[in-house]
């Protein structure tokens, strides 16, 4: 005779065990281990995916140029570190409304602060993908993957993404959302090129002032001389 709501009991001890033993089972802590996939790469595209085990990988498109998922951090090419656009200014870390993101200033070893991240991480289980992070970034720094393949079995330290693997490439966003990267390329041209006017203005204008003060100059010791 079977007890009244017995499978519910069940199975709250089914969740409860697997919840128990995710904190001592070694398969659960385990690093890493994306063995399994086309040269240990996370997926870009649903084609990645077999519909069963052994089967074919699907024929179809790559994600959409709308898709959002994750934040990552832009460099422009060479070496990441000496192109990365973030000046570690933390503006991002403090708006982040889940305080998801860590990030610690560099510093040579003379103790000058270079502007960069020493440390730039983001904990994946707490992001929820809402972009304010590339709202309020002044340098267009930081802007969204398409990745979306991020899970593992490891449910501590594989669940934060860390500053190398954030690091891409402008020609890598270039690739995943063309427009809005070009879109980005024009504005931050377009404000360099005004950054650069206002400066040449700037350098014109003390110029004329340098000039002017000595023709004054000029002019008093003309009239001292006369008199």
């Amino acid at each position: 005779m079977s007890i009244l709501g017995g499978g519910i009991f069940k199975g709250m001890a089914v969740t409860l065990r697997n919840f128990v033993g995710s904190y001592f089972s070694k398969e659960r802590l385990t690093t890493n281990d994306y063995s399994w996939r086309p040269d240990g790469a996370l997926p870009q595209s649903i084609a990645d995916y077999p519909k069963e085990e052994g089967e074919q990988l699907r024929d179809t498109t790559t994600v959409t140029n709308y898709s959002r998922n994750f934040p990552m951090l832009l460099h422009d090419g060479g070496e990441p570190m000496d192109t990365v656009r973030c000046v570690a200014c933390q503006i991002c870390e403090r708006e982040c409304p889940p305080q998801c993101i860590y990030i610690e200033k560099d510093y040579d070893e003379n103790g000058k602060y270079i502007k960069r991240p020493a440390i730039f991480d983001i904990d994946v289980s707490v992001c929820m993908s809402c972009q304010i992070c590339v709202e309020v970034c002044p340098f267009d720094a930081i802007v969204m993957n398409s990745q979306f393949e991020l899970s593992t079995p490891n449910r501590f330290g594989g669940l934060l993404v860390r500053r190398d693997d954030l690091l891409k490439s402008n020609d890598y966003y270039h690739k995943i959302h063309p427009e809005e990267a070009a879109a980005r390329d024009e504005k931050m041209a377009a404000e360099k090129a005004a950054k650069a006017a206002k400066k040449k203005a700037a350098g014109e204008k003390a110029k004329a002032a340098a000039e002017k003060k000595a023709a004054e100059a000029a002019k008093a010791e003309t009239k001292e001389g006369a008199e």
